[in-house]
């Protein structure tokens, strides 16, 4: 369902309503999510999938390229992309 890279929407918790990008699939009920703020890269947040929703935005082409190519990205460029993409859903 979830790859890693996608953009989602958290559903529950604390966290509801935030976006956050998959950083590694776990199983067929967890993901581990970042945003580069609360939950960084470096300790992202296991989640499951059941309280995570799709969102209808992706990833610069700059950082998803990165990531395909296996390369690392920053907290600071996922932060950047993020705040990007809240900007662009706060104009619509």
């Amino acid at each position: 369902m979830f790859q890693i890279a996608d953009l989602v929407i958290s559903l529950s918790g604390r966290d509801q309503n935030r976006v956050f990008m998959v950083a590694e699939v776990l199983n067929s009920d967890y993901v581990l999510i970042a945003d580069g703020m609360l939950r960084k890269l470096e300790k992202p947040k296991k989640k499951k999938i059941k309280h995570l929703e799709k969102s209808q935005f992706v990833l610069n082409e700059r950082l998803l390229q990165k990531i395909s190519e296996g390369k690392k990205i920053t907290n600071a460029e996922l932060r950047k992309s993020l705040r990007a993409l809240m900007d662009l859903e706060s104009e619509e």
